[in-house]
C-alpha cells in the first residue's frame, strides 16, 4: 500500500508536470505568432530568439520529465526484496526514502518520505544495502 502511494505520487507529479509544460508550449507558439506580425525592428529579433531559447529550454524539461516517466512505469509493480533495489522504500533511522525519481516529498502518516533516484548520492549509498533487524552504519533499517 504504501508503496503504491508513493508510486502513485510520483507518477501524478511527473504527469502534472508534462500537462503544463504542454500548456507553456502551447502559450510559446501563440507568442511567437504574434512575435511573427511585429514589425518593430531589433526589438522585434530579441524578443522572437527570447522566445526560441524559451522553448528550447522547455524542450530539454519536456525530455527530461518523460524520461524520469519512462523510468518510474516499470516500477509500479515492484516487489519487496532483501536488497535495496530500484523501487525500494527504505527507512533509516533518521529518514525515509522512495528510490525511483526525484521528485518532491510526501508526507505519509507523519512520516516524509523522499523521492530520489537512484543516480543521487544517497541513492547510491543504499542501492544494493541488505534489510537488517538492527541499523547498519546509520544507513538502513527496514527495507520495503
Amino acid at each position: 500500500m504504501l508503496k503504491k502511494t508513493l508510486f502513485q505520487h510520483c507518477a501524478d507529479h511527473l504527469n502534472n508536470s508534462l500537462g503544463l509544460f504542454d500548456q507553456r508550449k502551447s502559450d510559446l507558439l501563440v507568442a511567437l505568432a504574434s512575435e511573427s506580425k511585429s514589425s518593430a525592428g531589433d526589438k522585434h529579433e530579441t524578443g522572437r530568439a527570447m522566445l526560441q531559447l524559451e522553448r528550447e529550454k522547455l524542450g530539454e524539461q519536456l525530455k527530461e520529465t518523460e524520461r524520469k516517466l519512462k523510468l518510474l512505469l516499470p516500477l509500479e509493480n515492484h516487489v519487496s526484496t532483501k536488497t535495496i533495489t530500484i523501487g525500494s522504500v527504505v527507512k533509516t533511522d533518521q529518514l525515509s526514502y522512495y528510490i525511483a525519481v526525484s521528485i518532491p516529498a510526501l508526507e505519509i502518516d507523519k512520516t516524509t518520505y523522499y523521492c530520489i533516484s537512484a543516480q543521487s548520492p544517497i541513492g547510491k549509498l543504499l542501492l544494493g544495502q541488505k534489510k537488517l533487524g538492527r541499523p547498519f552504519h546509520s544507513i538502513t533499517k527496514q527495507v520495503a
